[in-house]
């Protein structure tokens, strides 16, 4: 089969073949609970961006070569024998996460911290080929109406922000203003769910035209140039007091610092992008501002989140690619050229 493996890690992404197009042996079944999807779409991450620049090596020690793809939705293909609830040919959304769904966090129902969690596209190969290899828990059905090109980036993209949207809607009173900082395939997603969630007032944050243009066509009121002052800005607009949440998808370079200035008193930061570094004078935590890192979703929230998607209150916006073009997209996705959220298919 077709696939898309990395071989070396590009650092500073001056390249132009990030992973190279090949034929590989396809996927097997190796226990009762496996299944083999055929890939309908896959979804292009920041996190293959930091996947290639060799970030998460430091973390979880991968070695290339290997095939990347995270986020991915097709049909199933084959089934081993212990799978009991899916058949050939069914449409499913591919959780990244294969959890144990034995340690004390699945048990809790926090599936997305299970101690022994493994990375599909990451840790393992993924879905950036004709064919990826899951577990049964880990297929979500997809509704009728959602193709699996279209549901590709709900695995990951809609999920974290979802996760993360719930959380900040916990936190936000209805008369209150959440941030969004980025407004890209995940932020994009977080817009909606909010909305979805909570009638707070959002105030949407990017530096790119092209997102600041997206996250005014899905309606947000308040679009603020984040290379144009943006702590001020949202002091101006919310009367100098500050956010009640700020919503970070980038959290590299100045961005985390502006994040946690743009809040008043109590309020929240909630850490979702990840590459840069967060210092913060505990001076500042005296007025009880909280700063909470997020990771993808739970399995519970999956369901969720593509009821929604079913019924089209949240809806991603994609760009579609074929497998071949792989590394343009990569590159697309470097240059901040991608409206939504890229979808490789096959």
């Amino acid at each position: 089969m077709k696939a898309a493996r990395l071989y070396e890690y590009d650092p500073d992404l001056k390249g132009t073949e990030f992973v190279r197009l090949e034929d590989v042996p396809e996927p097997r079944i190796e226990e009762p609970d496996d299944v083999i999807v055929r890939v309908g779409g896959a979804g292009l991450c920041r996190t293959d961006i930091h996947v290639i620049q060799g970030l998460w090596d430091e973390a979880l020690v991968v070695e290339p070569p290997y095939v990347l793809g995270h986020e991915n939705a097709g049909w199933v293909e084959e089934v081993g024998s212990g799978v009991r609830h899916l058949s050939p040919g069914e449409a499913v959304a591919v959780l990244p996460g294969l959890s144990c769904g034995l340690c004390r966090a699945c048990r809790r129902g926090v599936d997305n911290l299970c101690e022994t969690l493994v990375w599909i596209g990451i840790q393992k190969d993924g879905g950036f080929a004709e064919l990826v290899r899951a577990r049964e828990r880990n297929l979500i059905r997809l509704p009728n109406g959602l193709t699996p090109r279209d549901a590709a980036p709900y695995a990951d993209a809609g999920l974290t922000a979802y996760h993360a949207a719930k959380r900040a809607a916990a936190v936000v009173p209805p008369d209150g203003t959440a941030v969004i900082l980025g407004v890209g395939g995940l932020g994009h997603a977080a817009i909606q769910a909010l909305r979805a969630l909570s009638p707070a007032r959002i105030v949407a944050v990017d530096i790119s035209e092209v997102a600041r243009q997206l996250a005014e066509d899905l309606g947000v009121e308040e679009v603020v140039d984040g290379s144009d002052s943006p702590v001020e800005r949202v002091h101006d607009l919310t009367q100098g007091k500050g956010a009640d949440v700020v919503l970070d998808f980038v959290a590299e370079g100045d961005v985390p610092a502006q994040a946690v200035a743009m809040l008043r008193p109590g309020g929240t930061c909630l850490v979702v992008g990840y590459g840069g570094t967060l210092e913060v004078p505990t001076m500042d935590l005296l007025t009880e501002k909280r700063i909470i890192g997020n990771i993808g979703g739970t399995s519970a929230e999956m369901l969720e989140l593509i009821a929604l998607a079913g019924r089209g209150t949240i809806r991603l916006e994609i760009q579609e690619f074929p497998l071949d073009r792989i590394n343009e997209a990569i590159a697309d996705l470097r240059d901040l050229r991608i409206r939504g959220r890229a979808v490789l298919v096959p």
